[in-house]
């Protein structure tokens, strides 16, 4: 198939765009030019500001594509500035679990309804969550529903986070600084960097519209993650009101997400316990490179 890829440089995107390239799809990647490629085979790479309608324009001109993967759709404008710039068969974006307004156990892509929300033409916000809503209605402005694809993830780990929301835990651990962390006890679910691009590029030739979840099974604990570093490390976290902020903070109750929607199409997820702690042993790895 033939797949113009609008991000996908860095972090998870790589994964994504190699897996394309290893099924043997024709990739095309977008990008403003501001980071080297990286993949494991060749692409075609165009330049173009994806918020700028004549940028667009002027990069893809009348080129068609069976599938576009939208990597950087943050608002309703963004989505506006590229789908109707664009000949595509089918749409698929990349939106996130901020969708859902409450944090519950096994959350299922019914929570939220993209095609209901009320539609408001706007950049991006501080309000990530609304602002991603108004990224997954905007598409049913220029595409059928039938041909869009949201994939909601919960946070994404991994030895290529630039985030660095892991390391944060980690570094204050292990240089003894204060950190204010809200519960302890709320369990959180992840997906890993590798099978977050793999699934993207395996929804690329599935046969599935909507929202689709992708989470790794089961949740770990804040105070699990903390007592792993500590038992790994021989420190003790300092916990204090007036401490730097954990990145984890905010939850109101233990979150994860309901995948049978992929698991029928074929995809199983990793379980978390397989992968977080091998994660956290290369964090500290690197940390301790830094001391």
């Amino acid at each position: 198939m033939k797949i113009l890829v609008v991000g996908g440089t860095r972090f998870f995107g790589i994964p994504m765009v190699n897996a394309l390239i290893n099924a043997g799809h024709d990739v095309t990647v977008a990008t403003r030019g501001n980071n080297a490629l990286s993949f494991c085979g060749s692409v075609r790479h165009i330049v173009m500001d994806r918020t700028d309608t004549e940028s667009v324009k002027r990069a893809v001109g009348d080129v068609s594509f069976d599938v576009v993967i939208d990597k950087v759709a943050y608002s309703s404008n963004d989505v506006r500035a590229l789908l109707p710039n664009i000949k595509c068969d089918r749409y698929i974006q990349m939106s996130t679990c901020s969708v859902y307004a409450e944090d519950t156990l096994l959350i299922g892509e019914k929570e939220f309804d993209a095609a209901a929300h009320p539609l408001v033409w706007a950049d991006r916000t501080q309000d990530y969550g609304e602002s991603k809503r108004q990224a997954e209605r905007a598409a049913y402005e220029f595409m059928d529903a039938e041909k869009c694809v949201f994939v909601r993830y919960p946070i994404v780990l991994g030895e290529n986070d630039y985030t660095g929301r892991l390391r944060f835990y980690v570094e204050h651990i292990m240089n003894e600084l204060p950190m204010f962390v809200d519960d302890l006890d709320y369990g959180i679910s992840f997906i890993h960097e590798k099978e977050a691009g793999e699934f993207i590029a395996f929804l690329a030739g599935a046969d599935v519209c909507g929202p689709i979840n992708g989470c790794s099974k089961g949740i770990v604990k804040i105070s699990e993650l903390i007592g792993y570093i500590e038992k790994k490390t021989g420190k003790a976290a300092v916990y204090s009101k007036d401490g730097d902020v954990a990145p984890y903070n905010g939850l109101e109750n233990d979150m994860s997400l309901d995948t049978q929607k992929a698991r029928a199409l074929g995809f199983e997820f990793s379980e978390l316990g397989d992968w977080i702690y091998e994660l956290m042993d290369y964090e500290i790895d690197m940390v301790e490179r830094c001391v």
